[in-house]
C-alpha cells in the first residue's frame, strides 16, 4: 500500500533526523555554541511530534513538522553562509554564542588530524588571569568545512523528510475522504441499508368451540 510505504520511510527519516540531531547537539555542546543548541532542541522536538503523528495517523503533527523541515534547511543554510563568510557574516564572530563567550566550533581544536599544543605565555609578561595561548596545527580539514558537510547532511534529510511529509499526508487525507464516502462515519449505516418495510399484520385469533 503506497501510504504505508511512504509512512514506513517517513518514520526511518525521522529516526535518522533524532541520531543526527543529538551527534550534532552533543559536539555544539563541547564548543558552546548556544544558538545551534537552541536550534537543535526545537527540532528533535519537532521531529519526535512527526514521528508520533506518522505512527499515530495525526496528519496535523506532520503538518507541523513539514513546516519546521522548511525553517530547518533555511537556518542550515544561514549556518553554511556563516562559517564560509557568505554575505557579510563571520565564523571569527560571536554571532552563534550570542556574544556570551569566544569559544567556536569544537572541531576547531579537535578535527580530524589536529595536534592541539598550549603555549604558556612569556615570562616577562603578568596579567590578572594565567592564561595559555593555544596552537592548533596538523588538520586534515579545516572546521568549518567539517560545519558545513554537517548542515549539508542536514537540509539533504530534511528536504526528503518533507517531500515523504507531504506525500503521506495527502495519502491520509485522500483515505479519510474515501472513508466519508463509503459511510464510514455516519452513527446508523446499517439502519439505513436494512431498513424494510414490514409485512406481517395482526390479526385476531377465534379459537373455535
Amino acid at each position: 500500500m503506497g501510504c504505508c510505504s511512504g509512512r514506513c520511510t517517513l518514520i526511518f527519516i525521522c529516526t535518522l533526523q533524532l541520531v543526527l540531531a543529538l551527534e550534532r547537539q552533543v559536539f555544539d555542546f563541547l564548543g558552546y555554541q548556544w544558538a545551534p543548541i537552541l536550534a537543535n532542541f526545537f527540532h528533535i522536538i519537532i521531529v519526535i511530534l512527526g514521528l508520533f503523528g506518522t505512527i499515530q495517523y495525526r496528519p496535523r503533527y506532520i503538518i507541523v513538522y513539514t513546516v519546521w523541515a522548511a525553517l530547518w534547511v533555511a537556518w542550515n543554510v544561514f549556518v553554511i553562509c556563516f562559517y564560509l563568510d557568505v554575505g557579510g557574516l563571520s565564523k571569527d564572530s560571536d554571532l552563534l554564542t550570542f556574544n556570551i563567550s569566544a569559544h567556536h566550533s569544537w572541531w576547531s581544536e579537535h578535527g580530524p588530524g589536529c595536534v592541539r599544543r598550549e603555549m604558556p605565555q612569556a615570562p616577562g609578561v603578568r596579567t590578572t588571569e594565567s592564561r595559555s595561548y593555544i596552537t592548533v596545527m596538523g588538520c586534515l580539514m579545516d572546521y568549518q568545512y567539517i560545519e558545513v558537510m554537517h548542515s549539508s547532511t542536514q537540509i539533504l534529510v530534511a528536504l526528503l523528510g518533507f517531500v515523504y511529509a507531504c506525500y503521506v499526508v495527502s495519502a491520509m487525507t485522500e483515505e479519510e475522504d474515501s472513508f466519508d464516502f463509503i459511510g464510514g462515519f455516519d452513527p446508523f449505516p446499517l439502519y439505513h441499508v436494512n431498513e424494510k418495510p414490514s409485512h406481517f399484520l395482526l390479526k385476531p385469533m377465534y379459537l373455535s368451540t
